[in-house]
Parts: structure tokens; C-alpha cells; sequence
């Protein structure tokens, strides 16, 4: 099913629909949340992710998890998708918050091969145990470090929320703990706890998913690194690959290819 609404469909008695659709760049999926789990995939460009826990970036061939019922805000930059919709009984991952995945060549060959299926398709047939094969990969996807969590107190989230917007791995922890009226013991003690991450760690993190949308816009590695502060290209590359498991180069690469081979597959 090819740029099928998910309404049209969302009744059919089947356990997993398929479908694949494409949107042009800066198309804008406001917040809204589906009956069923989906699994998002991108086979182009790149998606920004933001529901009240957090926000993710997903690169291409990269996918994300999104629970049943879940409030979510995507951000589409020229991707070219293919999504599994799950009816909530049958999802084959229970957590309660989005996830970015890590696609798995057999996982990307399978969504590949959904967009043949029909929305009533023969449960005993081939596109049955297509289906079955889809809900265990998707079961056993690891997940990438793609995430910045929002805490739940309010004047820590809106000092995150405004870094989000402009991060820079400089930011020094005295100075949140100083606009928070905290000691720095205390701010990070408190941070680390609203949020699971040390404050370095997720500054880190911020300033990966401010880069990405930037690397996969065109820009070069030179310019983002030095915007966000860090003190050379190289620095900001060797963080880059130790989170991501490539260099920028490559990663710019696979945003804009329209391959429909992840990296590290046969061509």
C-alpha cells in the first residue's frame, strides 16, 4: 500500500498493516497519536521526533518505535517511509515511550517487501509469515543512543527545551545550577535524576541531534562543529563516530542517497 491514509484501513481485521508514503521536505506532521503502535522507517533523509518525553532524531535507514495511543510531532526532511501499524494487543515491544531502532539488513529487506501487502492480506500465505517475520525483528531491534530526555520539573524542562534549540558543548553546569538557584552538587544531582543522564552526557546528546538535521541540509561538518562550540572539526568527528558508528562524511552521504541499500549491505 502506497500513500494510503491509515484511516482508510486502520479497521481491518489483520494484526499489521503496511504502508509506504512519501513527503516532500519541511512537511510537518503536527501532534497527533494512532490506535495502533507504528513502526516509522526511513529510507531517505531524516526525521525529527518530539512527543512530552523527549526528542529524537532518526537518521536514514534508521527507524523508531511508537507506542500505541502515544502523542507525537514529526518533522519530515525529504523522507521517503515505509511504516508498520500494530494492533496495540499484538506489539511486540511493551515500553511506554518511542525508540529509535537500529534497522538490521534483514529488517530493511522485509520493509522493502511490505509494500506489496495488501491491508486484508492471507494470514496462512506468504504475506502472513511476512507479517510474523516483521513482528519478531521488530522485537529484537536494539536501540541507538538518538535521545534527549525532557525532565518533569518545569523550570529544568524549559531550560532544556531552549537548549534544544541552540545547544553548545561548552555549556557549563554553574551556570544552570546558578539560573536554577541550585549548588552545582545539587543542580546535578537533581539533573541526573529528572532525566537518567549526567548533565554531560546529555549536552552531548543535544548537540548530536541539533547536528544531524544540519549535516543532512548540506552543511558542512567545519561549520556545525565550530556552531556548536566544539574547539575543532576533529573533536566534534571522533564524538560523532563513537556515538554513531561513522563519520559525519558518511552519514551526510546516506541522508542524501536514495539507495534502497543501508549502509554496510551488498550493492
Amino acid at each position: 500500500m502506497h500513500n494510503i491514509p491509515l484511516a482508510s484501513v486502520d479497521a481491518v481485521a489483520r494484526p499489521l498493516l503496511a504502508i509506504s508514503t512519501d513527503y516532500a521536505p519541511g512537511t510537518l506532521l503536527d501532534t497527533h497519536s494512532h490506535r495502533r503502535a507504528q513502526v516509522l522507517y526511513g529510507m531517505s533523509g531524516l526525521m525529527e521526533v518530539e512527543t512530552d518525553d523527549g526528542a529524537w532524531v532518526i537518521p536514514p535507514f534508521s527507524g523508531v518505535w511508537i507506542p500505541a495511543g502515544k502523542p507525537h510531532r514529526v518533522r519530515m526532511q525529504g523522507v521517503s517511509t515505509r511504516s508498520l501499524y500494530i494492533e496495540p494487543a499484538a506489539a511486540p515491544r511493551q515500553g511506554r515511550h518511542c525508540e529509535a531502532l537500529v534497522v538490521s539488513a534483514l529488517l530493511h529487506q522485509l520493509l522493502l517487501a511490505s509494500i506489496t501487502m495488501e491491508a486484508l492480506y492471507d494470514e496462512q500465505g506468504r504475506d502472513g509469515a511476512l507479517a510474523q517475520l516483521l513482528m519478531h525483528e521488530v522485537r529484537q531491534a536494539p536501540t541507538m543512543p538518538l535521545f534527549a530526555p525532557i525532565p518533569q520539573d518545569p523550570l529544568l524542562a524549559a531550560r532544556c527545551k531552549a537548549f534544544l534549540k541552540a545547544p553548545q558543548i561548552q555549556a557549563a553546569p554553574e551556570a544552570w545550577a546558578a539560573q536554577l538557584h541550585k549548588s552545582l552538587r545539587s543542580f546535578n544531582r537533581h539533573f541526573r535524576q529528572q532525566t537518567g543522564m549526567s548533565f554531560g552526557a546529555w549536552r552531548q546528546q543535544a548537540c548530536l541531534l541539533a547536528a544531524l538535521p544540519r549535516l543532512a541540509g548540506g552543511q558542512s561538518v567545519t561549520q556545525v562543529a565550530l556552531d556548536l562550540g566544539y574547539d575543532s572539526p576533529s573533536a566534534f568527528s571522533t564524538m560523532f563516530r563513537k556515538r554513531l558508528g561513522r563519520v559525519p562524511s558518511g552519514f551526510m552521504r546516506a541522508a542524501s542517497s536514495g539507495n534502497e541499500n543501508p549502509p554496510g549491505t551488498a550493492q
